[in-house]
């Protein structure tokens, strides 16, 4: 296995933004990433899947979650050592961080949102970044600006997510649409578009 493309690497950011996990089992050498999303997501993990066919064993499978009800639908990578530096990047302590030397582009940002976005009836856009603390989601605010989107950090009950100001939104859209697979349209539909 070489080295990861730009494609592969900004699918993979994109990813451990939002749902996507990487770990290092004891006694291996090199880290993995677990892509794990529900049943009802199976076009955009068949997506991930093609785009980092390459760094895989076998395909995204089926697996029941527990509840009989809930089918989750996820694929694992082969031990990669360009996966172990995200790794250490990408967690401290066991938990999520956001790097100081991250960089995001319009594709991170489709994955991003396509993995953890949301929208209200209201028309308010979201990104759940609950699982990071004050000062990471902080740090995505800032490179969020760099980008040209102005967002704030917003409670949600007892944790924090950053939501996009309503100004922002038409500028937000027009980045990430190009990337928006048509099973996750309806997480921009009805939003204001830039003309």
């Amino acid at each position: 296995m070489g080295s990861l493309t730009q494609l592969q690497k900004d699918v993979i950011i994109g990813s451990i933004l939002g749902d996507g996990y990487l770990r290092k089992l004891p006694g291996r050498k090199e880290a993995f990433l677990e892509i794990n999303h529900s049943i009802k997501a199976k076009e955009y993990v068949d997506w991930k899947y093609k785009i980092l066919k390459d760094l895989t064993v076998s395909p995204p499978k089926e697996r029941k979650n527990g509840k009989k009800w809930k089918v989750a639908y996820r694929f694992f990578t082969k031990q990669h050592p360009e996966l172990s530096k995200l790794l250490e990047k990408f967690y401290q302590n066991g938990r999520k961080v956001i790097p100081k030397d991250l960089e995001l582009n319009e594709l991170i940002l489709a994955v991003w949102f396509m993995d953890d976005g949301s929208k209200t009836k209201k028309g308010d856009v979201y990104l759940n970044t609950q699982q990071f603390s004050f000062k990471d989601q902080r740090r995505l605010l800032h490179l969020l600006r760099k980008l040209g989107i102005r967002a704030r950090m917003n409670k949600d009950k007892k944790y924090y997510r950053i939501r996009i100001y309503k100004e922002s939104i038409p500028k937000f859209v027009a980045m990430i649409e190009p990337y928006i697979l048509p099973s996750m349209r309806y997480k921009i539909e009805g939003l204001p578009k830039e003309n």
